[in-house]
């Protein structure tokens, strides 16, 4: 059995592994990550050696602690990192590499049609009729997203919502509000098998998923990391939000979609989303008198360019051919949008 994981912020790790009497056999850990002394790569394949294929991952970790020599340094490479690879070798886990990802970036659509298309594309790569797909949003109009079970009158303030023209739309993921305005946001998603996944946690998934991103951020100059459980974060503060929903259906998917920071209104955002002084900071500013800005101050590059830069790191990675959304995909969407996404009762479905 074969494992691999990229530790987030660190290096690749990888393990090979047999199953013999439910235990594991000839475990050996490999990767490009940093190591000392070299006697501590030995420890870690003895420590793993034996253990019942059943133990968790902080079980794993626990053990792999146990054993290191007292004077290891470990660079790019954590304990629970080589325990979260072996859990993936016995879930017979795929790798990016076992795929070949198609891009979608196509024609503003309205927000609503947007969150039908994140259901139907990901229902589609569960069926298997579809390939794995990063598909990038363009906004044909305003929006506030709310998470699946947020309130609808705790998060958004209907007058100004109004006044603004702002579109409220509820979406399958949860996770907080977003706003978001053509030109000074950017959205993608992410729809991946669920044998992608496994073998992590729930929270280990988004680290994960999130990886290639922070590499394209790194590639323009930004240094990025991962803020637990769904944030991409840089010392200009928070820069963009993650959600998830995993998707039944054939072999299973995870829709995993992004919405970065690169020019907000912040004095328009307060007006029309309902956000206390703590959320307020989360966002990346004290005082609504200013924009939020992070991606176009630090990059200095237009949207458009940012967004090249992204496909093109992506692409170099792991592989990617331009793609469309199908005539049957999205009439499916369509349909979505006239019975859930577009309806008062979806919407509002938590008042």
């Amino acid at each position: 059995m074969h494992g691999e994981y990229k530790v987030p912020g660190g290096k690749l790790v990888v393990v090979d592994l047999d199953v013999e009497g439910g235990a594991l056999r000839n475990v050996r850990v490999a990767g490009d990550f940093f190591l000392e002394p070299d006697e501590a790569i030995l420890a870690i394949d003895a420590a793993l050696e034996g253990a019942p294929a059943n133990t968790d991952t902080a079980a794993l970790a626990a053990r792999i602690d146990a054993a290191l020599p007292a004077s290891t340094v470990m660079l790019g490479l954590t304990s629970e990192g080589v325990a979260v690879a072996v859990r993936r070798a016995l879930a017979h886990a795929t790798e990016w590499s076992d795929y070949d990802w198609q891009l979608i970036h196509e024609a503003p659509q309205s927000p609503v049609l947007h969150m039908a298309l994140d259901e139907v594309i990901t229902a589609e790569v569960a069926a298997g009729r579809r390939p794995p797909t990063l598909r990038v949003w363009e906004w044909a109009a305003p929006a506030v997203i709310i998470g699946s079970f947020q309130s609808l009158r705790n998060e958004v303030d209907p007058a100004g919502a109004e006044r603004h023209g702002i579109t409220v739309v509820r979406r399958i993921s949860g996770g907080g509000a977003m706003f978001v305005e053509p030109g000074n946001t950017i959205t993608y998603s992410l729809s991946v098998p669920d044998a992608l996944v496994s073998g992590l946690s729930f929270a280990d998934s988004y680290a994960y998923l999130d990886d290639w991103v922070l590499g394209a951020l790194g590639d323009m100059g930004i240094k990025a990391w991962y803020q637990p459980l769904n944030d991409i974060a840089t010392d200009a503060g928070k820069i963009a939000g993650a959600a998830q929903k995993r998707v039944a259906g054939g072999e299973g998917a995870v829709l995993h979609h992004v919405t970065m920071s690169y020019d907000i209104d912040a004095d328009k955002m307060l007006e029309v989303l309902r956000i206390g002084k703590e959320k307020l900071s989360d966002k990346g500013t004290k005082s609504a008198k200013k924009r939020v800005d992070p991606l176009r101050r630090q990059t200095g590059l237009a949207r458009e360019a940012v967004i090249e830069r992204m496909i093109a790191s992506f692409r170099d990675r792991h592989g990617l051919t331009q793609g469309r959304v199908t005539d049957e995909e999205m009439a499916k969407a369509e349909e979505l949008v006239r019975t859930k996404f577009g309806t008062e009762e979806w919407t509002a479905r938590v008042p």
